[in-house]
């Protein structure tokens, strides 16, 4: 059973940064993409980013120039930094697994960021 567990987020004055984790157990096709999203109240979830297995990343365009994804495969573990953060980046950031042979996706618990203003 794939398991995704998120750590990271907190409360943080607008301009500052945070850093998401998000660790992975269980086993999964070597072939996958790693993303985050996030959902902010009353709207829907929506990407954030994502990067693949074989180091492709993409980006929402909300956040392209202030956050960064990584991985580090051999610790099973996905990164975003996140900088110059704005009061519309509040919201529970979810991490996402997402296997490139079944197509099976998995989800974490959420973490909330909230930035205040």
């Amino acid at each position: 059973q794939v398991r995704l567990v998120e750590s990271g987020g907190g409360l943080v004055q607008a301009g500052g940064s945070l850093r998401l984790s998000c660790v992975r157990s269980g086993s999964i096709f070597s072939r996958n993409t790693m993303g985050w999203y996030r959902q902010a109240p009353g709207k829907q979830r929506e990407l954030v980013a994502t990067a693949t297995s074989g180091g492709s990343t993409n980006y929402a365009d909300s956040v392209k120039g202030r956050f960064t994804i990584s991985r580090d495969n051999a610790k099973n573990t996905v990164y975003l930094q996140m900088n110059s953060l704005k009061p519309e980046d509040t919201a529970v950031y979810y991490c996402q697994i997402s296997d490139s042979y079944t197509y099976q996706t998995y989800w974490g618990q959420g973490t909330q960021v909230t930035v205040s203003s």
